[in-house]
């Protein structure tokens, strides 16, 4: 667990260090907009990233006016991207499409092939081939 997901702020300094009152914070819990973890003794732990979700939800209620049902439903917006570009991320390491690319054979179908490697050329027939449009 990094230092910054770390519970280890009791209620009250969560509070001071977001500049708001302790009550607040329990609102807050109970309406799940910021949902401190628990200590043995159920007392709420706060870490360093959720005193940083305390101030965006302050500053989005206080200086954008949204009212804390639209700030909880970006917040779940803003996790679900987060948790979506590390799965993108996974993915995109699994398939290994850093060092892939596409290309068309020479039956033109469409190939992946390691980054920087080049198919080689069919020779050129010298057949001709006669157009006839339908009619």
């Amino acid at each position: 667990m990094a230092a910054y997901d770390a519970p280890i702020f009791l209620i009250s300094v969560a509070a001071e260090r977001a500049g708001m009152h302790p009550q607040t914070l329990r609102q807050y819990d109970r309406l799940g907009l910021v949902v401190p973890r628990r200590a043995r003794g159920q007392g709420r732990r706060y870490s360093a990233r959720d005193v940083d979700v305390l101030r965006e939800v302050q500053r989005l209620s206080q200086e954008e006016g949204i009212n804390l049902a639209g700030i909880k439903r970006i917040l779940e917006l803003a996790g679900e991207n987060e948790r979506l570009e590390v799965e993108n991320l996974r993915l995109r390491e699994r398939a290994g499409l850093s060092r892939r690319v596409f290309t068309a054979d020479a039956a033109g179908d469409v190939v992946a092939v390691p980054l920087g490697t080049r198919l080689r050329r069919v020779e050129q027939s010298n057949a001709l081939v006669v157009w006839r449009p339908h009619r």
